[in-house]
C-alpha cells in the first residue's frame, strides 16, 4: 500500500510586537507638528526690515525737508538798493520739494503703525496691498522732489551759458551746500522706499 506525501503551506501572519506599534504612534504626532507648521516665517524678518527702512527713510526726508527749508544766506555785503540774499522760498521748485518732502516724511510716519501689524500678522495681505499702492506713490513724489531740486542745483553750480544763467555757488556757498545736502537726502529716501516697494512685492508672494 502507497501512500503519497502531501506538503502543505501554512501563512502565518505578521505580526508586530507592541514596541513597533508604540514607537510609530509616537511619531504620528510629531509628523502632524512639522506638517501643520506655517510656513513662510521668513516673511517676519522681512517685515522687521520693511520697519526699520520706514524710520530710515522718514529720518531722510526730514533732514532733505529741514535743510532745504533753513537755507537762506545774506552775503555781508550790500547797496543803498540791494541786498544780496539767496532762500529756498525764491526758487518755486524748491518750494515744492520742501512741500513734497514733507508730505513723503509724514506719510512714512504714519504708515509705521501699519508696518507694525505686518510684523505681528505677517499673512495678512490687506495690510501689504495698501502698503505697495502708497509706497509706490510716495517713491513717485520723492523722486519727482529729488529730480527737480537736482536740476535746480546743478545750474546752481554751473550755470547755463545759452541762457545766459550765472553760477551763483562761488558767492553763495554756504545756500548751495544746504540745498545740495537736501536734494542727496531726498535721494536716499527715494532708494529707500524702493527697497519698501520691494520688500512689500516679495511678502506678497505665495509660499
Amino acid at each position: 500500500m502507497r501512500s503519497d506525501d502531501h506538503s502543505a503551506t501554512i501563512d502565518v501572519p505578521h505580526v508586530e510586537s507592541k514596541a513597533v506599534i508604540k514607537g510609530k504612534a509616537s511619531l504620528l504626532p510629531a509628523a502632524a507638528a512639522v506638517a501643520a507648521r506655517p510656513v513662510g516665517g521668513w516673511k517676519k524678518g522681512v517685515a522687521i526690515f520693511d520697519f526699520v527702512f520706514r524710520v530710515s527713510a522718514m529720518v531722510a526726508a526730514v533732514a532733505a525737508a529741514a535743510a532745504m527749508g533753513t537755507s537762506d544766506q545774506t552775503l555781508p555785503f550790500f547797496t543803498q538798493f540791494f541786498q544780496f540774499e539767496a532762500s529756498y522760498d525764491d526758487l518755486p521748485t524748491f518750494q515744492f520739494f520742501v512741500i513734497a518732502m514733507a508730505i513723503v516724511a509724514s506719510y512714512v510716519l504714519l504708515s509705521l503703525p501699519l508696518s507694525i501689524v505686518t510684523i505681528v500678522r505677517r499673512f495678512a495681505a490687506g495690510p501689504r496691498i495698501l502698503l505697495l499702492f502708497l509706497d509706490t506713490v510716495a517713491l513717485t513724489l520723492t523722486t519727482a522732489a529729488g529730480a527737480s531740486g537736482a536740476a535746480i542745483v546743478y545750474l546752481a553750480h554751473n550755470g547755463n551759458q545759452s541762457t545766459n544763467w550765472l553760477a551763483i555757488c562761488q558767492q553763495f556757498g554756504d545756500f548751495c551746500q544746504k540745498v545740495s545736502g537736501a536734494v542727496v537726502g531726498s535721494f536716499i529716501a527715494a532708494v529707500l522706499i524702493l527697497f519698501l516697494v520691494a520688500l512689500s512685492a516679495m511678502a506678497l508672494r505665495r509660499v
